[in-house]
């Protein structure tokens, strides 16, 4: 296997000064991120940035949401940035909540009543040269009801398709950032660990799910990053799936796919186990994926060691290769990792459909190869690595460990 450094990692659930020391870091750090908007706004010669992102709200303006409460929140955790200033949209529901979380920015009402409201807050922004003539709008995110009611309320103004653009800038992790990724893997590591003496033949899938995010919200987690995947025996062929009734048998795969989310911040990791004496078809399956992920390792750390930075692109198909060689290529079909963070899901990509730009640093992602064969079996080994070639630093966040693991013998 090859060495890829596990990085420093909380021994503890995140205490009260440890979420107060993380929340002073984002309040210190969020000029910067305006400010690198507003860069953006400058060089694509629009006035403001609306946005409806709830990821993308929380990294510029403090102001949170649940997963899932944006659908019910109305206006509220909309926002609007100028050069001048920040107003974010809040109505009697979380208005007190804004003024808490965003003390640099002006709050304005607005509750399901956005388009009536809308040319009174760009009367009150200041654009470039005095009046807001065109504003850049999270176009992947807005439906396209709501941007035509915006334009026809004012149409004077330009609204311009703008996808990506926060996005981008979150890609780029501070070290505090780092910290709670590393912190919500902690989490989850434990939970895995602590779960295994209750893996054995005759537990249902959703026992074993159930029980595992109750390790994980009880031991450091204020939610989980994504449902629980706990797949067993044809059904871990499953890519991604949700837990069922089905039992754990044994001489079958049991493939989890979790993560925890610690001060807004997630993990994600999937461990394929063995239930009982692995078949000689599981182990070669476990160790040809094991070989992909180490093939993907090994570029990215021979980058890291020359400061440079390898493409998305790039490390995808070292690890595909590895796959494909063995006469399964096939059946890995997904990409090889994501960008994780605020989201789940974020940039950088790692697939074969990303551009060949080289991946930002520093950043975290993950590595993820897999081989699945439908109504037999699947094997999926996912970690998550920093990334940062300025330093030479490759590490891993995951710290459960990659090697064969036999339970419920």
């Amino acid at each position: 296997m090859t060495s890829v450094p596990l990085a420093p990692r909380p021994t503890a659930a995140p205490t009260a000064a440890d979420l107060a020391r993380w929340r002073a870091a984002d309040d210190a750090a969020r000029p910067a991120r305006l400010a690198r908007l507003r860069e953006r706004l400058a060089q694509e010669a629009v006035d403001a940035y609306f946005g409806v992102s709830r990821e993308n709200t929380r990294y510029l303006t403090g102001f949170s949401l649940a997963e899932g409460e944006e659908k019910v929140a109305g206006d509220a955790g909309r926002f609007l940035v100028s050069a001048a200033e920040v107003v974010v949209l809040a109505d009697s529901r979380y208005r007190e909540q804004a003024i808490e979380e965003c003390p640099a920015a002006r709050i304005e009402e607005s509750y399901y009543d956005l388009p009536e409201r809308w040319r009174g807050l760009l009367e009150s922004l200041r654009g470039r040269d005095g009046a807001v003539r065109r504003v850049a709008v999270e176009a992947n995110l807005v439906s396209q009801a709501l941007w035509t009611r915006l334009q026809a309320a004012v149409p004077e103004v330009e609204l311009v398709a703008a996808e990506g653009w926060v996005e981008a800038l979150r890609a780029v992790k501070e070290p505090a950032e780092l910290e709670r990724v590393g912190a919500a893997c902690a989490v989850a590591d434990a939970a895995l660990e602590r779960l295994l003496p209750a893996i054995r033949p005759g537990v249902s899938e959703r026992t074993l799910a159930l029980q595992l995010e109750w390790e994980m919200r009880t031991h450091g987690a204020e939610a989980l990053a994504f449902d629980v995947t706990c797949l067993s025996g044809p059904r871990a062929a499953l890519p991604h799936g949700s837990p069922g009734e089905r039992c754990v048998a044994a001489g079958e795969l049991l493939l989890f796919d979790f993560g925890a989310q610690v001060a807004g911040y997630r993990s994600d990791m999937t461990r394929t186990l063995f239930v009982g004496a692995p078949t000689r078809r599981d182990l070669d399956l476990y160790r040809l994926v094991v070989r992909a992920q180490d093939a993907a390792f090994e570029m990215l750390l021979r980058s890291a060691a020359d400061h440079e930075s390898p493409t998305g692109v790039g490390v995808d198909a070292a690890a595909r290769a590895v796959i494909a060689s063995a006469g399964h290529g096939a059946h890995f079909g997904h990409g090889l990792g994501h960008g994780i963070g605020l989201a789940t899901h974020e940039l950088p990509s790692l697939s074969r459909r990303v551009s060949p730009a080289p991946l930002p640093w520093p950043t975290v992602f993950s590595i993820e190869p897999g081989v699945y064969l439908p109504g037999q079996c699947g094997v999926r080994i996912e970690d998550l690595v920093t990334f940062d070639p300025e330093v030479g630093r490759v590490e891993r966040l995951t710290g459960f460990p990659r090697e064969v693991t036999v339970v419920g013998a």
